[in-house]
């Protein structure tokens, strides 16, 4: 289970943006940043993150909430900075259900996956420790509410301060497109940024796509948000061949899940319940909640890697002109003709035109 998500890249949360830890809790130290422009925004949706680190700079052991806030579905504190050989010990508070811990290997430069605490468990007298004997920036999620916002991020060591990335600089890391500096993406490749046509313009609880590939079972919520009127998370990506299962919070009213390409279906609308489908297709799957859709309750599944992408920059050639700019193109031309006649007419018979009083 690699756990990745979705609009950060390996290169994009790597790259340097110095001074962004903060005073955070007592004996941390620090300057704050805003929110969604630290860690390459892997942490703009977490819960109880306020945009500020806690800086640890002499201390060999902290301490991690598992369930915190007034859920259960957080970490606090969700963001801290440590020494090279500190123990990070993440002790569960009973609360929000059965939770895990699980380093993100895909979100800054790893080679796999770092710490895992194992399956998830339920209770307040569970312990999970690790020791950082390397400098980085770790993100960690929970897995089973990664979707929820239940993530966070252990920074590791001072060198590690310049591997702190804006959120101007992130880049879609999903699909087999490469890995190019600017993220660009070519045809069907799958190396950009997913062309979902406009259709998730206005859809609830859509802020980027989550990045799910490795994963062969992942979970999408019906019923998120503070409205229960989205789906949680509202696009993810995923392998050919994953099966996907929507699962029913419950909040909202009755859903159902309808494909829009008519692949899929839940049936009638229902408060509770769970459906899934394999996907065994490359390619974009935008679906919605039919007493829903106009309020916004849309999402989307990208399969695979060859499906439509985002294009930016390059050359168009005039097949490619829409219908309006190639009339604009023509009626250019007649101008200039006009006037290249008009210039000719002039210099041939200005002379005589000049003698007229």
């Amino acid at each position: 289970m690699n756990g990745k998500d979705a609009g950060v890249s390996r290169r994009g949360f790597m790259r340097a943006a110095a001074g962004t830890t903060a005073l955070a809790a007592s004996g941390a130290s620090g300057t704050a940043l805003a929110q969604e422009d630290i860690y390459g925004g892997y942490l703009s949706d977490a819960n109880g993150f306020d945009g500020t680190t806690a800086e640890y700079t002499d201390t060999d052991s902290v301490s991690v909430a598992v369930g915190a806030g007034s859920n259960g579905l957080g970490f606090n504190l969700p963001a801290i900075k440590v020494p090279v050989g500190t123990t990070v010990t993440w002790e569960w508070t009973g609360e929000g259900g059965a939770h895990n811990v699980v380093h993100n290997p895909d979100v800054g430069e790893h080679d796999g996956e770092v710490f895992r605490s194992g399956d998830t468990e339920e209770g307040s007298d569970i312990t999970f420790e690790y020791t950082f004997e390397a400098e980085g920036v770790f993100a960690y999620y929970c897995n089973p509410h990664q979707g929820a916002g239940m993530k966070g991020v252990v920074v590791v060591g001072d060198n590690a301060q310049g591997d702190i990335a804006a959120a101007s600089e992130v880049e879609y890391a999903g699909g087999g497109g490469g890995d190019s500096e600017d993220g660009g993406g070519g045809g069907g490749g799958g190396g950009g940024q997913p062309d979902f046509g406009g259709y998730l313009d206005g859809a609830n609880n859509f802020s980027s796509v989550s990045d799910q590939t490795g994963n062969d079972n992942v979970t999408v919520k019906v019923g998120a948000g503070s409205s229960g009127l989205a789906f949680g998370p509202a696009a993810v990506h995923v392998d050919n061949g994953a099966t996907v299962t929507w699962e029913w919070t419950g909040q909202g009213g009755a859903h159902n899940v309808v494909s829009e390409d008519g692949a899929f279906e839940s049936g009638s609308p229902v408060e509770q319940g769970t459906f899934e489908y394999t996907f065994e297709e490359d390619g974009i799957y935008n679906y919605y909640c039919s007493p829903h859709k106009g309020q916004g309750m849309k999402g989307s599944i990208v399969v695979g890697t060859n499906y439509p992408t985002i294009q930016t920059g390059g050359n168009v050639g005039p097949g490619d002109l829409p219908s309006a700019a190639k009339s604009l193109g023509i009626g250019t031309m007649v101008v200039m003709v006009a006037t290249l006649g008009l210039a000719y007419f002039f210099m041939k018979f200005g002379g005589d035109y000049g003698d007229y009083e």
